[in-house]
């Protein structure tokens, strides 16, 4: 059962663009109303099939975090051509507005609190689960629906009930690419750990691979290296590591901080096996540790060759454009655009969108989202359960080729 709805009332001004909007449409208005009670009306929805439905995308466009922020934004692109090439909302386009939330948290906060003040229907983002804890609250309050493309960490759905997330949760996803490792090399026993103390997604992340390593394999956890995601030289780091002669390495970072390291490790002379966690999980990696990449296993929640037809539409626009395949970042921000659009065309079409007061409609959006309906995206069947929390079941590991120049390479889905 849904969680009961706070009603909240809107005393927002009515922008000049809104107005605007609405008397380029043609549409019909009211008779006129005193300034005071212009000045309290609730915003409106946008009148189905004369105006645009606008949805926040807050993600990192800058700073080191750029390198998730960057795929997102390609597969939000790509999901805004694409549905509004099929109509939209039922003949309404869908237009998305692009906030940069940089890679803190106060870059997350600003970006939602301009969002929410330009009255969009909800918000993408933001990248980092770090993030997501500190602004996501906002939008919990405005009554505005958030979808996670990228917050893996534990415990996102549960800061509130307008917060749902296309991104499945670390302790889902991570176990898989530990079994794969095994599978490579069955003498495994030592291992290392590293991850970014300063990240609350490193942090959960790393405490699902600890826990994978000591209790469900009984490894040997030799030595847990810690460092920031500001950090550029890992060479405690690396020399720790190589003195307990691991077999296998596992880290939890984003790309820069976790490539660097893998790079350090192995100009070091470490030759085994290295899991990477999601933040190693784009090919945006390539460039910082090149040849180093190669054989990093990386567990994902989507794989570029699964054969559904709207993912081969995906992969087919993203590589025309791009020249390579998409990876998750780029696939999760496609599925939470879609999510959205999905759900608002349910809601249409139980309640005309036209002439809806918008808190009205970001309630009834919040509660589709929630309400068990099935999504086929690029990452496969999802819904979202009461909580928010993504139901997905298809995962896979991919182990990382490069090529001979090395500089490009490739994931490769390991059967």
């Amino acid at each position: 059962m849904l969680s009961s709805r706070v009603t909240q009332t809107a005393f927002v001004l009515i922008t000049v663009s809104a107005l605007l909007l609405a008397a380029c449409s043609g549409a019909t208005t009211a008779p006129s109303a005193s300034p005071a009670a212009a000045a309290t009306a609730a915003p409106q929805a946008p009148a189905a099939g004369s105006s645009e439905i606008s949805i926040g995308v807050a993600v990192a466009q800058s700073s080191n975090v750029s390198l998730f922020g960057q795929e997102q934004v390609l597969g939000a692109q790509i999901a805004e051509k694409y549905f509004n090439d099929k109509g939209g909302v039922n003949g309404t386009p869908i237009k998305l507005v692009y906030q940069d939330t940089a890679g803190d948290e106060a870059g997350a906060i600003n970006a939602f609190q301009t969002l929410i003040n330009d009255n969009v229907v909800a918000i993408l983002g933001p990248t980092l689960s770090q993030q997501a804890f500190a602004a996501d609250p906002f939008a919990e309050k405005a009554g505005v629906p958030v979808i996670a493309p990228s917050n893996t960490a534990k415990g996102i759905p549960q800061i509130g009930q307008y917060i749902s997330r296309v991104s499945a949760p670390v302790a889902k996803v991570a176990p898989n690419a530990i079994a794969a490792a095994l599978k490579i090399n069955p003498d495994i026993k030592t291992v290392a750990v590293a991850f970014a103390q300063n990240d609350a997604f490193s942090k959960s992340e790393t405490g699902t691979f600890q826990q994978v390593i000591t209790d469900t394999y009984k490894f040997d956890l030799a030595t847990v290296q810690t460092f920031q995601t500001t950090d550029t030289d890992f060479t405690t780091q690396a020399s720790n590591i190589m003195n307990v002669q691991p077999e296998l390495v596992v880290i939890s970072g984003l790309a820069a901080d976790g490539a660097n390291l893998i790079k350090q490790l192995r100009d070091l002379g470490y030759t085994g096996l290295i899991v990477g966690g999601n933040g190693l999980n784009t090919a945006n990696i390539f460039p910082v540790c090149q040849a180093q990449c190669d054989g990093i296993l990386v567990a994902q929640a989507y794989s570029p060759q699964l054969d559904t037809a709207i993912n081969k539409q995906l992969v087919d626009t993203y590589a025309a454009e791009q020249k390579k395949t998409p990876g998750q970042f780029t696939a999760q921000a496609f599925a939470g655009v879609q999510v959205l659009v999905e759900a608002l065309q349910a809601v249409d079409q139980k309640t005309p969108i036209k002439g809806m007061a918008l808190a009205d409609l970001r309630t009834a959006l919040n509660e589709q989202l929630l309400s068990g309906m099935i999504f086929d995206t690029p990452l496969g069947e999802i819904s979202l359960d009461p909580e928010g929390e993504i139901n997905q079941s298809q995962f896979y590991v991919a182990q990382i080729k490069m090529d001979s120049d090395g500089k490009t390479g490739q994931f490769v889905l390991l059967k």
